[in-house]
């Protein structure tokens, strides 16, 4: 082994950290990590075509980061720039979790995400990530709702929404600037245990119509409903009301790529293809239950390894993190209890439609939400047989950098993942169709010519997304408000282990879950630093958002 590959000895500091003495006991608690405990096995006809993900792999880091979704990549880059060794370990053979990319024949590229989130990510990307990053998001300008209450454009920010609240719904103006002051005053610390419904009672009594206005849009962004906490819609409504929506200019593709190099340039040791089956914890001198590596597995040939390291961040569901990668023993019974009643919000399905090189589409808006449900409610949003959808519409200035102008669309309807999960293979191909079929005949009022114009057409459902991204129950919008008190307490349980995926609404999306990458990589850091001081706060980790 050489001098990259050699087993550094570990500073003082983090010796007694993990509970080791001087003298023989390190070496005997380190040995197991001179080389992995099960060293890794390939077949030789496959090896020289298909390199394992554990070539050079090191075997220390002071951090693990299990999921390259934005929260997951977003902690490793903060941990390489705070100066820590970092291993990035994502399972597919692609990073961005859900915010990423596929392409198919015919040149087409096409965004998982439904594209949208708030201003407050320029200064997020800005801070953490890249000026160049920051620099490419944009404003989206035309949002349309179209539905039997009521047909709308806006720029979806608080002056326009004002506008349209008093103009077109009636709402005196003195009680929209009073819901808007009251929602910017609005935490996540507050003991307020009202429902979103409730919130709107207070504001817009005996309205469905203005609920559904309020809400419909923040739904499809994080899964919300009316029942939900008010604070989880409160502070995302109020996020994107500052300013608009906006997007990521030159296409998911582009910005994945362009965080990867900044990580690479930070030292983070990227390895794809690599499923991390248990965090390895074990108790100190003082019987503190603490992180000391990590066990791993190729997902191509089966390879299997084990990884020391002082710190994991874990972007994956809690639930898996807990439950699975912790494993029961390593919890007290309580907190073993909270983690196995969270639930995991609802799912999506999307269509994927790539309009064939050299044709066009007329501007028919950015974000277009349609429904024909009446009245609104947040169980129709996610029933089998929705009539509700959204379609994002990515015209060429979405990728101004390509040769040719290319355009397409992506519907997106909320789903259940329990109406997915055990369909047969045939009843399944037939829904995967239906739902297809469903969104072109919802695009044809606004393009009539549309099944003429695409020449790939293609679903993901709440299966895809639990094949993909490994999600409990197929979630794209993580857990419910409780998964986030169950994730901020987890390094109370186990020092070093930390939880950074979408979470508890608030945490989900795209702004969401790079701010949560930044707390929690802030919190990593300073327990590297000092393994026995009490945990960092949560106004101390979140003092730069």
């Amino acid at each position: 082994m050489g001098e990259e590959g050699a087993l550094k000895a570990p500073s003082a500091g983090l010796v007694h950290g993990l509970g080791l003495s001087s003298g023989g006991n390190v070496e005997e608690r380190l040995d197991r990590f001179r080389l992995p405990l099960n060293p890794c096995f390939v077949l030789p006809s496959l090896h020289a075509d298909m390199p394992s993900p554990f070539d050079n792999l090191l075997p220390r880091y002071d951090a693990v980061v299990i999921g390259a979704g934005l929260g997951g990549m977003t902690a490793a880059n903060n941990l390489a720039k705070f100066g820590r060794k970092v291993l990035l370990l994502e399972h597919h053979y692609q990073l961005g979790g859900l915010a990423t990319f596929f392409k198919r024949a015919g040149g087409h590229v096409f965004d998982i995400s439904l594209h949208g989130f708030p201003f407050g990510m320029i200064k997020s990307t800005r801070r953490y990530w890249t000026k160049e990053i920051s620099d490419r998001i944009h404003a989206l300008k035309d949002v349309r709702f179209i539905n039997p209450d009521f047909d709308v454009r806006t720029t979806f920010d608080r002056t326009d929404f004002t506008r349209i609240l008093v103009e077109q719904f009636r709402i005196p103006a003195e009680t929209v600037e009073a819901f808007f002051a009251h929602l910017r005053e609005m935490n996540y610390y507050d003991n307020d245990s009202r429902t979103t419904r409730e919130l709107f009672e207070q504001f817009f009594p005996g309205r469905p119509d203005v609920q559904r206005l309020l809400l419909e849009p923040i739904a499809y962004a994080n899964g919300s409903t009316l029942e939900d906490p008010a604070i989880t819609f409160g502070i995302v409504f109020s996020n994107f009301m500052s300013k608009g929506v906006f997007i990521f200019q030159g296409g998911t593709d582009t910005m994945i790529n362009l965080m990867t190099a900044e990580m690479k340039a930070n030292g983070v040791d990227i390895r794809r293809n690599v499923l991390v089956e248990k965090v390895l914890i074990e108790k100190d001198a003082s019987g503190r239950r603490r992180v000391v590596g990590v066990k791993l597995r190729g997902t191509r040939l089966g390879e299997e390894a084990e990884v020391a390291c002082a710190t994991v961040v874990s972007n994956a569901n809690i639930k898996d993190t807990v439950l699975k990668m912790g494993g029961e023993d390593a919890f007290e019974a309580p907190f073993l209890e909270e983690a196995r009643k969270v639930r995991v919000n609802t799912s999506s399905c999307q269509v994927y439609m790539g309009v064939r090189e050299g044709e066009s589409i007329p501007h028919i808006g950015d974000l277009v939400f349609t429904s024909e449900a009446k009245p609104f409610s947040s169980q129709e949003l996610i029933d089998f047989h929705t009539t509700s959808r959204t379609y994002s519409v990515y015209y060429p200035d979405t990728r101004p950098h390509t040769k040719k102008p290319r355009y397409a669309v992506v519907t997106s309807i909320n789903q259940k993942w329990e109406d997915w999960a055990h369909l047969s293979d045939a009843d399944y191909q037939t829904h995967k169709a239906r739902v297809i079929e469903e969104s072109f005949c919802g695009l044809e009022k606004f393009i009539p010519d549309i099944r003429a114009k695409v020449d790939h057409a293609e679903a993901a459902t709440p299966r895809t997304v639990n094949r993909y991204v490994r999600h409990v129950g197929g979630t794209s919008f993580g857990t419910k408000f409780e998964g986030l008190k169950v994730s901020m307490a987890l390094p109370e349980q186990v020092g070093g282990f930390y939880h950074a995926g979408s979470v508890g609404i608030i945490m989900s999306g795209w702004l969401g879950t790079i701010n949560y990458g930044v707390i929690v990589s802030a919190k990593a850091d300073a327990y590297l630093r000092d393994p026995l001081s009490a945990p960092l706060g949560e106004s101390q980790a979140s003092a730069g958002l």
